[in-house]
């Protein structure tokens, strides 16, 4: 198959999962073509798959910069881009992620193709729903866009029942979780320098990936940080960034732990990071799947997250993981305390997350049912 593939070029997770679903697709065989304004940051992982990039092409949405526009239109300018790569690389289809305005850029580049068939593939992530999505001045179109759509997925059971129930949605949708490679995320024996660069004493060290936007509550991340290394020699790895970087960067100085703090900024190879990690926190507010739990998880790194949206789908309480109430970081530090002391437990934890991961988000099991709707939805009568 010929698939275009737009999302949002960024470290958060829908432009992540675009991303490597584009990368498992053409590993497979596909010919896969990233439309979008920048390229897609784990687009950095073809330079070490050289069989895979032949495969993959990127084409730039350029946007006018006019003194007519105080905001410069680029759902239009993505809309066109999609249309004239469609045709001149005679797509099958277009798969887009995140609603808003990718699905309604792609439903406009299909009417400008008509009578030729394009069909639209939309896959809702999160926030498209439940905050872009629902604001007034965005649900009609995003109610529409996803009506329009020839075929609609939902990374997790909850942020398909969000969709069905705010914007009063009747067609199907289907849930088609995000996933992880395991073979890259898994977990490392060989990473000793690299562990002794953040713990030369043997400190713990405690991790957190996020785009460190507000709903990801960075500081709850530094407030149970704080109150194990009073307990403990400890040492946190933050991954990412965005704009709760500098209020984080202001708190580590205020409690005085700077240098048992690591801001690391964005990262290509995450695993390699994730991999040193004794525990990993995900305090968020809401997380309509939890990719980066995921990604921990498969690293065989035990994961302590917000009892909040789709993780509830992905940790099993207790068992490969534990879920605590957002907002709770005495609770969350307690636990942590008692993982990081009793590592045997630890271990037996961090085991079964990566059984889990292995048996039910692995790419090998994922990818194919994208593959399984594609088909479908080609063999589709419209």
């Amino acid at each position: 198959m010929r698939i275009g593939i737009t999302c949002y070029p960024t470290y958060g997770g829908s432009g992540v999962v675009a991303t490597e679903l584009g990368l498992e697709l053409a590993a497979r065989g596909h010919e896969i073509h990233f439309i979008t304004y920048a390229p897609p940051i784990r687009l950095a992982e073809l330079d070490h798959l050289p069989d895979v990039a032949r495969r993959i092409a990127y084409h730039e949405v350029q946007v006018l910069s006019y003194p007519l526009f105080d905001y410069p239109p680029y759902a239009l300018a993505l809309a066109s881009r999609m249309a004239e790569v469609a045709e001149h690389y005679q797509l099958d289809l277009l798969h887009v992620h995140y609603a808003i305005p990718h699905s309604v850029s792609a439903y406009l580049a299909q009417a400008m193709l008509a009578p030729r068939r394009l069909p639209v593939v939309t896959t809702l992530h999160g926030t498209d729903i439940t905050l872009v999505g629902q604001d007034r001045s965005f649900l009609p179109i995003t109610r529409f866009a996803i009506e329009q759509s020839d075929g609609v997925t939902a990374v997790s059971r909850y942020l398909h029942e969000v969709t069905c129930r705010e914007f009063n949605v009747q067609r199907p949708i289907e849930v088609i979780p995000n996933f992880v490679n395991c073979d890259r995320y898994r977990p490392r024996t060989d990473l000793n320098d690299a562990r002794h660069e953040f713990a030369p004493n043997g400190e713990r060290l405690i991790g957190h990936l996020s785009n460190f936007r507000p709903v990801k509550r960075i500081p709850d991340v530094i407030e149970v940080f704080a109150r194990v290394r009073a307990h403990l020699p400890a040492r946190l790895l933050l991954i990412g960034d965005g704009p709760e970087r500098p209020n984080a960067e202001y708190l580590v100085r205020e409690k005085g732990i700077s240098e048992d703090v690591f801001f690391l900024g964005k990262q290509n190879a995450v695993y390699d990071k994730l991999a040193l990690c004794d525990l990993f926190l995900l305090p968020s507010e809401l997380e309509s799947f939890g990719l980066a739990a995921l990604e921990a998880m498969a690293c065989e790194v035990p994961v302590i997250s917000s009892d909040v949206g789709g993780l509830r789908e992905l940790i099993d309480d207790g068992r490969d993981g534990f879920l605590v109430p957002p907002g709770d970081v005495e609770a969350m530090a307690r636990v942590a305390l008692k993982l990081l002391t009793e590592p045997d437990w630890a271990r037996t934890i961090a085991r079964q997350a990566r059984a889990k991961a292995q048996s039910r988000f692995c790419s090998t099991l994922v990818v194919p049912r994208y593959e399984a709707f594609y088909d479908r939805l080609l063999g589709a009568t419209f």
